[in-house]
């Protein structure tokens, strides 16, 4: 599979999340080119402060040894927020692959400092998966990032 086959698995994730009533971000984590864990973000669904798509795949995935991550690419179909690429970085997942930026700009220059690869798809699916969240759910978008 290449980047845009694996990001489609993030997506799928994301529809989830929609389907849920829940904020469209999902992500993969994959080593050695197999899936290894799936996430969507679920802070709505179950009441929780830290479950971004990306800390729901890394949960999913289970505890993997270090060396495990130091081979990973993390698939989400949104810019990674401060958290979810803090997570990256102490797991040292050494690849990022986002669906697109345009509706959010996480820590990418944070990433690229600390020499992580940041690969952006521009993926016109996901800008309008989320563009059509945010416009129909400001309040739980701003919520999601931080902001009144």
């Amino acid at each position: 599979m290449d980047d845009r086959e694996f990001l489609a698995v993030a997506m799928e994730q994301a529809r989830i999340g929609r389907a849920e009533g829940g904020v469209p971000i999902g992500a993969a984590l994959v080593i050695d080119g197999a899936v290894v864990g799936v996430g969507h973000n679920r802070r709505v669904q179950l009441g929780s402060a830290i479950r971004h798509g990306e800390t729901d795949a890394l949960e999913n995935a289970g505890r993997l040894p270090a060396s495990a991550y130091r081979r990973a690419t993390m698939y989400t179909t949104l810019s990674p927020c401060d958290m979810c690429s803090g997570a990256m970085l102490l797991y040292g997942i050494p690849r990022v692959v986002l669906g697109e930026r345009r509706t959010f700009v996480g820590a990418e220059d944070l990433l690229r400092s600390r020499g992580v690869e940041v690969v952006d798809l521009d993926s016109a699916e996901c800008v309008e998966l989320m563009a059509g969240f945010i416009r129909e759910r400001p309040d739980v978008w701003n919520e999601d990032i931080g902001e009144e």
